[in-house]
Parts: C-alpha cells; structure tokens; sequence
C-alpha cells in the first residue's frame, strides 16, 4: 500500500472574504508525480503554497481545515525552516542567485549551518547530478548563474533544492517559461526524481499532465471535482466536468 505523504482534510482557504479552496480533501502519496490542473484562477497555485506554508505572512489570508504532513500538522510544526527543508518549492520562472553555479546549488547548505568544504562540494555535486545539469556545468561552475539557459537555470533551481535532501519537491508550472526541448529535459528529471521524491507539480498543459503524472487531482473555482490514477482520470472520469476540461470544452 502506498505510504501517504499528505492529507488533507476539509481545507478551505480564503484572501479576506474571497474564498479560494472550498473544503478539500485528498491524500498524496509518496515517491508519485501528483499534477496539480484545473482552469486559471481555480486555487491551484494557492493550494500549493499552503502545502509549503508560504501564505503565512500574507495579510488577510486564513485557512480552515487540516493538513497533515506525515502524520503532523503542519500548523504545529514549530520549526518551519526544518519543515521547508523537507518540503521544498520550485517556481514558475527559475530564480537563481546572482552568484556562481557552485555558490547557487550550495546557498541552503551553508544556511543550515554546513561547513566542511569537502561535504558542501559533494552535495553539491550529487545536486547537480540528479538534477541532470553536471555533465554542462561541472567546468564552469564559478561562472554566474545567470549565464545559463532558461532550461539550464531552472536545473539548477531544482538542484538547488534537492541539495538540502528534500523529501517531497513542490513545483508551481517550471516549464510554463521554457521551449519543449528544455520542458522535455524537465519533465524527464522529474519522472526519474520520483523513483525518490514525492513530486507535486502544478501545471496548465494537459499533455505534460498525462506524460508524466502518476495521479492526478482537478481543481475546478476552489472546489476539488477529482483525484486519481492519471489513467483512470483520463479514461473515464467520475464527472462531467472534468470530462468537460480534458476535452478543452471548460478551461
């Protein structure tokens, strides 16, 4: 039975009065590509961020509801930056540091206090090697970040991430900004990341969805409409609505 990384349960979520996720419930489970979809404006972007907790400080923003990461609510984890370790995002456009590669991938070691130089240039190479991105950067890695290709920098954001061993990596449309060679670079990082991470990812493009997602939830004006297998999503969907958006009918 797969292991069930987060549930959550009844969250509504609201900026002031405009509510923006009406009582969901789902379970993500773990080591899977969850795909995020539903049409703009629907709270997947929303959704996302409160699984990392990035709406914390966002004024008048409120959630009710539940969500439990491994068991623990996220609410009550009292050391967040641990938690965001464990639970890392990437965003739409890649945002490197205005510093080298090797300083880039190395930025979240040095926060959590590592400072064994040997250690730091092994993450950082183990980095870099997941992320797919060595074999193009491994001799010039004091070069800036931002010498990088579009494709090469968002690499480099997700190396960035999985230097400090995440366990779950959240990812908000990475591949909205990028041509289909690198989105096709991306999407085959992320199919093998999954063999070890959970991977949440929200997306607009149906086919990237269906290329590489092992389940699927549809978000549709802040109501969850479905959760699945991918393939039984797409082969015959529970609703209306959601046979509606696969078919570009709504969205």
């Amino acid at each position: 039975m797969d292991e069930v990384v987060f549930e959550i349960r009844d969250l509504c979520a609201n900026y002031g009065t405009h509510r923006v996720l009406d009582h969901i419930n789902v379970k993500i489970k773990s080591k899977k590509i969850t795909a995020i979809m539903g049409p703009s404006g629907c709270g997947k972007s929303t959704f996302l961020r409160i699984l990392n907790r990035l709406n914390d400080l966002i004024e008048d923003f409120s959630i009710t509801g539940q969500i439990l990461y491994k068991g623990q609510d996220i609410y009550k984890i009292k050391e967040l930056n641990l938690y965001r370790r464990q639970v890392t995002m990437v965003f739409q456009r890649p945002n490197p540091f205005p510093m080298s590669i090797f300083d880039n991938v190395a930025y979240g070691l040095k926060i959590m206090g590592i400072k064994d130089k040997e250690l730091v240039k092994q993450r950082v190479q183990e980095a870099l090697k997941k992320a797919a991105l060595w074999d193009e950067v491994k001799d010039k890695l004091k070069k800036p970040a931002v010498q990088l290709s579009g494709g090469q920098q968002q690499r480099l954001c997700i190396a960035r991430a999985l230097a400090i061993e995440p366990e779950v990596i959240l990812l908000d449309e990475p591949t909205s900004a990028l041509d289909p060679i690198a989105t096709t670079k991306i999407e085959r990082l992320l199919e093998t990341l999954s063999e070890q991470y959970t991977v949440i990812i929200v997306t607009h493009s149906m086919g990237q969805a269906l290329r590489i997602s092992d389940e699927l939830i549809f978000l549709y004006q802040g109501r969850l409409i479905e959760y699945g297998m991918t393939s039984d999503v797409v082969k015959a969907p529970n609703h209306e609505m959601t046979r509606q958006f696969l078919t570009g009918k709504i969205g």
